[in-house]
Formats: structure tokens, C-alpha cells, sequence
């Protein structure tokens, strides 16, 4: 049967739980750009030890917004304070729903006056453009969708080519590029550098661990800067980034890329749900994991959760501003970095080589996801008190990590039991084979994943049971 919208879908579904954590919407693709260049454990060495030119043209949507309203509307929709927020400056930005709990995020660049892009995942994108289309404000909207997960041999056209470069070797390429030194462009301010002999906007920005420029323009002449980087960077051990490895950048800096966004309930989403598609995003992605709950709010996530807890600033109407100043008074879960048993890991692949035994879920390599929003739960004895969100392995660490969150009360150093796998033998997911759960160490450790709780990795696990 097909369904107008989300709202229509969810009636049909019944139960939302249900329908995400058995959609057949497959693997999340990073589209378009090669699995490897290289070989990805090369590449995650090369942004920890020389430089690396991640392309980020094709996996996220932008969404240009112009116009008189555009900041009275974009502030109302975002946890952050747009005080001193001037055009050449960008920002993470935050949307919630009307409990406070978030959709999504991703960055917002002030472009010029009354002029703005945001670049990130559909679901923050979604938002803007319902309140652009719904809210009576005087804004332009020029929207640039994801390249296709897919192309199946058409040609894929985006309006702007997207690239990064980072590495303790950065700053040198990007100075033989500009022909001199570099603007001294401080974290999160855009400006100008030449490449090739044409101006090309940047913004310093960093993601696995190291500073760096994110550098865009059109399209059509992304090719001639990619060539001219990677010329400027073979002397400086550079590398291009696969789609295998890039995601994996995550779990060393710290961001929780997908959780799932807390649209699915609530009167007063139920306007937003019926401006929204049956085959969406919201409606075809898949939740996967070990935590299973028939509340589908159980899976939703506040700022303070994510680590977003100082972007909230209480000097601006905002949606989810109430529900907000409530929760800021209340000890809130936080981000954490897991870092897994290197025997339990062993004991994971073990049956993958023993013909006849039954198997654990697989652990790909270097991302272990096999769903949109991946929820494992944590425990401290028989109680829960985590999720599990984003994991993979870190070749820099030798370690499988994943990025989490946790109970105001567990400490980094605790070690707690991940149970991986999902329940009764596994959900209808294509991305699903059969397999039993399987208990895992895991060690809470800081956001970014830190030399400190490196250390004494190998000896000295210590169990809190209360």
C-alpha cells in the first residue's frame, strides 16, 4: 500500500519500534567516492601521521538559505546563540523537537548577510525546509540532496564539490598551494586561499583529532583542485580517503554521526510528520542493536547526551527551549568512547573459522554498523546503563571502539559488558545474519579517545557491578 506521507506510515506500522528495527532499506552507503584508494588502514594512518584529502561532495544534502528571515528563522529552529554570530563564521548547529530532544545536527556557514548553507544529514535538512515552506517566513531555499546511494553507471552532479584537508602536514600543503602562508583562520572561521590560481573558500575545521581547511566551490571544478592537492601534498606522505575509512575518523574524534531522530511522536511533530514522505529518510531508515524497547522516545537522545550540553544557550526563543531548561536541571547520560576486549574481539571472529559452530553478529571492518541508528546496550551488572551508537576499529589504536552514551554516574575506567548482536537470533534487516549475542568488555574512556585511557589498556580491567 502506498502511503502520503510518514504520519500515514506510522499509522499503518502500528508501532514505529517495529517497522525501523526490520526496514529493508539495506547497508548506509558513504556514495560515489572509491571504498579505498589505498588500503584503509593506510589512510587512517596517514591522518594521524602525515595528511589525508577527505572528499565530502557526495554523503551529506546542503541547503542554501536566503533571505530577510533567514536568521529570526534558522535561530528559532537550533539549541546554539546566534550573539556574535557574523557572516565567515559557521557553527554546529543543533535542531531538537518540541521536547528537546535532537533530530540531528550539522554545520551551519554564514555566508553573507541574510545568506546561509547547511551541510548534513536529511533529517536536519528535512526540518529547515518544512519550516522555510510551513512557517510564514520570508526566506529562498535552494536545496542539494545527497548523491544517490546507487548511481547504477549515471552521471552524479552535485552544485559543490566538498574536500578536506587534515594531518599534522596540512598546514604545509595548503601553504605550497596558496603560494605562501596561509590566512591565520581561527577554528570554525572561513576565508580564502588560492589553489590554481582561484579563490576557494575555506573553513578550519577538523575531525580526527587534527586541524584542518574544508574547502568548497563549484562543482564542475572540483576535479582541477583535487588533482592540484594531491599534487601539492606527494611530497608530504598525503593520502585520499575511501569511503571505507572515512567514517571511521569518528570514533578518534568523537562525533555521533546518526542518532535517531526524535521525530516519530507527539502532537505537536504530527504536522511535520504529514509534510514528510512514507519513503524518507524517517520512514525507511532501520534502527538496529541489542536494546530493544516497544517506545520508540526510549531511543531518543537530548543534547546534553550527545555532548552538545554547551551549545545550549537560553537567550533565544527556540523550539524545545522549555523541555531544555527543565532537563539542564537534572543530572543528563553523556558521550563516551568504548574501548572493546581485545580477547572478547578474537572470540567475536573465532566462529567464522570453525565450520559448524554458530556465529556472533559480524564486525566489519574498519565501521560496524549495519543499521541507520545502531543502539547496543551497556550494562553494569543486570542493569542498563548505555547505548553503544557508533563503532569500528581504529587501526592507529589497534583497538575496536564505538561511541556511546552513559549514566551521569559511570566513570572512564569502568568496565562494562556490551552485549553485541541483536535478540533472538537477529531482526529481518538485510543487512542481518543469523547469530547469537555475544558479551563484551568494554572500557568507558574519554571523548576524543585519549593517550590517558590508553594507557594500562592490557592489564587491569576493573568490573563495577554497582
Amino acid at each position: 500500500m502506498n502511503h502520503k506521507n510518514l504520519e500515514e506510515l506510522l499509522k499503518a506500522a502500528g508501532n514505529p519500534v517495529q517497522m525501523l528495527r526490520n526496514s529493508q532499506i539495506g547497508a548506509y552507503v558513504y556514495p560515489v567516492v572509491p571504498a579505498e584508494f589505498t588500503n584503509w588502514r593506510d589512510e587512517q594512518r596517514a591522518w594521524r601521521e602525515t595528511a589525508v584529502l577527505y572528499d565530502q561532495s557526495h554523503h551529506m544534502a546542503d541547503l542554501v538559505v536566503k533571505g530577510p528571515d533567514a536568521i529570526k528563522m534558522l535561530s528559532h529552529l537550533t539549541i546554539n546563540t546566534f550573539n556574535n554570530f557574523t557572516p565567515n563564521k559557521a557553527k554546529q548547529m543543533v535542531p531538537c523537537n518540541y521536547d528537546g530532544y535532537v533530530i540531528g545536527d550539522g554545520i551551519l556557514f554564514y555566508l553573507a548577510e541574510n545568506e546561509f548553507i547547511f551541510v548534513g544529514r536529511v533529517p536536519s535538512v528535512n526540518w529547515i525546509q518544512f519550516h522555510a515552506e510551513t512557517g510564514g517566513y520570508k526566506v529562498e531555499l535552494d536545496r542539494d540532496d545527497r548523491s544517490p546511494s546507487h548511481p547504477r553507471g549515471k552521471a552524479v552532479v552535485r552544485r559543490r564539490y566538498r574536500f578536506q584537508i587534515q594531518g599534522p602536514n596540512a598546514a604545509k600543503i595548503l601553504e605550497k598551494l596558496n603560494g605562501g602562508p596561509i590566512p591565520d583562520v581561527k577554528f570554525f572561521t572561513m576565508d580564502v586561499i588560492n589553489i590554481k590560481g582561484r579563490k576557494v573558500r575555506c573553513l578550519r575545521h577538523g575531525m580526527a583529532g587534527a586541524p584542518g581547511l574544508e574547502i568548497w566551490g563549484p562543482y564542475a571544478e572540483g576535479d582541477e583542485i583535487r588533482d592540484a592537492i594531491l599534487e601539492a601534498g606527494k611530497d608530504f606522505g598525503m593520502a585520499a580517503v575511501g569511503s571505507r575509512a572515512y567514517a571511521s575518523n569518528t570514533l578518534e574524534s568523537g562525533w555521533i554521526p546518526s542518532p535517531l531522530p526524535a521525530v516519530y511522536t507527539g502532537e505537536k511533530m504530527k504536522k511535520y510528520r504529514q509534510w514528510l514522505p512514507a519513503n524518507g529518510y524517517e520512514g525507511t531508515g532501520s534502527i538496529g542493536g541489542s536494546f530493544v524497547s516497544d517506545k520508540i522516545e526510549d531511543y531518543y537522545l537530548s543534547p546534553y547526551a550527545l555532548g552538545y550540553g554547551p551549545f545550549v544557550k537560553f537567550d533565544h526563543d527556540f523550539i524545545g527551549r522549555e523541555a531544555l531548561e527543565k532537563m539542564s536541571r537534572e543530572p543528563q547520560r553523556k558521550k563516551v568512547t568504548f574501548a572493546w576486549n581485545a580477547e572478547d574481539m578474537v572470540k567475536i571472529y573465532a566462529p567464522l573459522f570453525m565450520p559448524g559452530s554458530e556465529n556472533y553478529k559480524y564486525f566489519d571492518l574498519p565501521i560496524a554498523n549495519y543499521t541507520s541508528a545502531s543502539y547496543d546496550r551497556v550494562m553494569m551488572g543486570r542493569k542498563v546503563v548505555g547505548f553503544s551508537m557508533f563503532g569500528g576499529y581504529s587501526y592507529n589504536e589497534r583497538t575496536a571502539l564505538s561511541l556511546g552514551v552513559v549514566d551521569p554516574n559511570i566513570n572512564v575506567g569502568d568496565v562494562l559488558t556490551l552485549v553485541w548482536g541483536e535478540e533472538n537470533g537477529g531482526t529481518k534487516k538485510t543487512t542481518v545474519e543469523r547469530h547469537k549475542q555475544f558479551e563484551v568488555r568494554v572500557k568507558v574512556a574519554p571523548v576524543p579517545y585519549s593517550r590517558d585511557a590508553r594507557e594500562a589498556y592490557a592489564e587491569g580491567w576493573r568490573s563495577r557491578t554497582a
